[in-house]
């Protein structure tokens, strides 16, 4: 099989398909794009679980004055009552899962509650007394902070015991959702995508039907048959997942890394390698879609 000759064939058959060709190229565009979005997500969200999970602290509130829980008496936790969980903390039996714990009382609560509240109305009408003496803990496993819950939660002075990282949990599925949601549409685009691919082979083939039949009676394969057709789906198909390639880098490069970067600069978020890496699976998945198209679209045509 001459090579020349079944690419002559091709791009004579893209030149007669030209606008279906272009829609081909936007959709796989688009689809790939969403798909690219997807993985990326998927990436952000491994890269957020890894560094936050690390450092998610064991909170230990301390009662107020206006607390009414089990364990409060609707009194500021005394200095006995803090010492005593201190004493807990640095017992044999929670000291050697605790990394490292430190103590802010209402002054430091309060100053780092006004910090974080600058613009906010609402710090003008908070006073360190309604803010809670709080113990911050990290651990050396953080999976293991049921330990420190139940062993302090239940101490005189205590209100609660909060493991920060049911909050990230929270984030995460929220973000998951948002990625399962992209990959959702990315399906529904590359099936759109798939038929679309599909239909400009069926349109090529049924303009060239009588050539086809001339060229099975004289004993053309199969193959010499199908390549040139094959090779149009992927041509438009292969464009289509650069575009989407290129559009997933631009993206990191300016929102990811050129705004959001910017914008939160202690958050760790993916870089234009991760999009390198993302490019060549956008490439090969247009490849796979439009020849599996491709070649079922076209069998039809192999039979005299």
């Amino acid at each position: 099989m001459r090579f020349a000759l079944v690419w002559s064939e091709a791009v004579s058959g893209l030149r007669r398909n030209m606008s279906m060709v272009i829609s081909v190229i936007l959709v796989t565009f688009i689809s790939l794009t969403f798909v690219g979005a997807a993985i990326l997500m998927q990436m952000q969200i491994g890269q957020m679980k890894g560094y936050w999970y690390d450092r998610a602290q064991v909170a230990v509130y301390m009662c107020t004055a206006t607390d009414s829980s089990k364990t409060c008496t609707g009194a500021d936790a005394t200095a006995d009552q803090i010492n005593a969980v201190k004493a807990e903390l640095s017992s044999p039996a929670l000291s050697k899962f605790i990394k490292k714990s430190t103590f802010e009382n209402h002054d430091q609560v309060y100053a780092e509650f006004k910090k974080q509240f600058k613009n906010n109305p609402v710090a003008d009408y908070v006073t360190p007394d309604l803010l809670n003496q709080t113990f911050w803990i990290n651990l050396h496993d953080p999976n293991q902070s049921a330990v420190i819950v139940e062993s302090v939660s239940s101490l005189p002075g205590v209100q609660s015991v909060t493991d920060q990282r049911q909050y990230l949990d929270q984030i995460f599925s929220m973000l998951n959702v948002a990625s399962f949601t992209a990959i959702a549409i990315a399906v529904v685009m590359l099936v759109a995508a798939a038929l679309l691919i599909a239909t400009t082979i069926r349109l090529s083939a049924f303009s060239r039907r009588r050539e086809l039949a001339i060229m099975r009676l004289v004993g053309a394969s199969n193959r010499f048959i199908q390549t040139p057709f094959v090779l149009e789906g992927v041509f438009a198909a292969v464009i289509g997942s650069v575009l989407a390639g290129v559009a997933t880098w631009g993206i990191v490069k300016f929102f990811v890394q050129g705004y959001l970067q910017q914008s939160l600069p202690v958050t760790n978020f993916v870089g234009t390698s991760n999009a390198l890496v993302v490019a060549p699976i956008l490439v090969v998945a247009g490849i796979v879609v439009a020849a599996i198209a491709s070649n079922i679209a076209i069998s039809r045509y192999l039979r005299v």
